[in-house]
């Protein structure tokens, strides 16, 4: 089973983007990794419910249950399913629950992120699942950083489960390529103050940043925080109107040969 990497997946060529010191991308999971979560949740949640991780991990499901209880269809989480005294199987059936909830909506919530990445590095650990970049992307961004540029990663997916991806990917160990993750702690990725943030964190002025993401929504909230964005055309993907296909590209190549500023 793979992971697969999206926004700087197939993406590459010969050159850094021209005006800009900062690079960020952002990966997604493919259909088998959600499929991992959804399918052996509860599993997981028996063999590690009395470790200390894992309840911090129910904490902080409950926290967040507790602000979704306006949403339609939302589980809560009692107080009563953590603690020595809780009832182990009622409480791992309701927090199994509300994470197929949460899934069932594609929610990018930091506690179910860090659920998943907790999962996800009990399988890269026993070889179950590896990360795959498109074949590209290596190259590209040994490139980017013989021209001095720094590259980072922004992603719903918590920073653990990005480091993983790209620690035990089908190409080895990629971390090295990376100066810095980011994740919903920053601040979500449809919400222009977060693209402050991070800009804020890395000590670099917003239009010095090229954000590469497949996701419009991510796209405007970025522009409204003065980043350049590139949107990435990915199969699959939202049909684009027309003003955003005029900002999207469908390889690296031809960003750099349009002498992107």
């Amino acid at each position: 089973m793979r992971m697969r990497s999206t926004d700087f997946g197939r993406y590459g060529g010969n050159g850094a983007p021209s005006g800009h010191r900062r690079v960020f991308g952002g990966y997604r999971g493919d259909h088998d990794t959600h499929l991992l979560c959804k399918e052996n949740v509860k599993e997981y949640l028996h063999a590690h419910w009395e470790e200390k991780e894992c309840q911090e991990d129910v904490e902080l499901l409950r926290k967040q249950a507790k602000d979704d209880k306006e949403l339609d269809g939302a589980v809560l989480i009692p107080e009563s399913c953590s603690g020595d005294n809780a009832d182990k199987e009622q409480a791992i059936q309701t927090v199994t629950n509300n994470i197929l909830w949460q899934m069932s909506w594609d929610r990018k919530t930091t506690a179910l992120k860090q659920l998943q990445g907790h999962m996800w590095r009990e399988a890269y650990e026993r070889g179950e699942i590896k990360g795959e970049v498109y074949e590209d992307v290596v190259p590209a961004i040994k490139e980017w950083r013989k021209a001095c540029k720094k590259v980072y990663i922004y992603s719903s997916g918590s920073v653990e489960a990005q480091k993983l991806l790209f620690e035990y990917s089908v190409e080895g160990d990629l971390l090295e390529l990376f100066d810095g993750h980011f994740d919903t702690k920053i601040g979500y990725k449809v919400e222009m103050e977060s693209y402050r943030r991070i800009a804020q964190n890395i000590g670099c002025s917003t239009e010095n940043i090229l954000f590469l993401t497949d996701v419009t929504k991510e796209a405007r909230a970025a522009e409204q925080a003065g980043v350049q964005v590139t949107i990435v055309v990915r199969p699959g993907n939202a049909e684009l109107t027309e003003e955003e296909r005029s900002h999207s590209i469908t390889s690296f190549s031809e960003l750099l040969l349009s002498g992107h500023k």
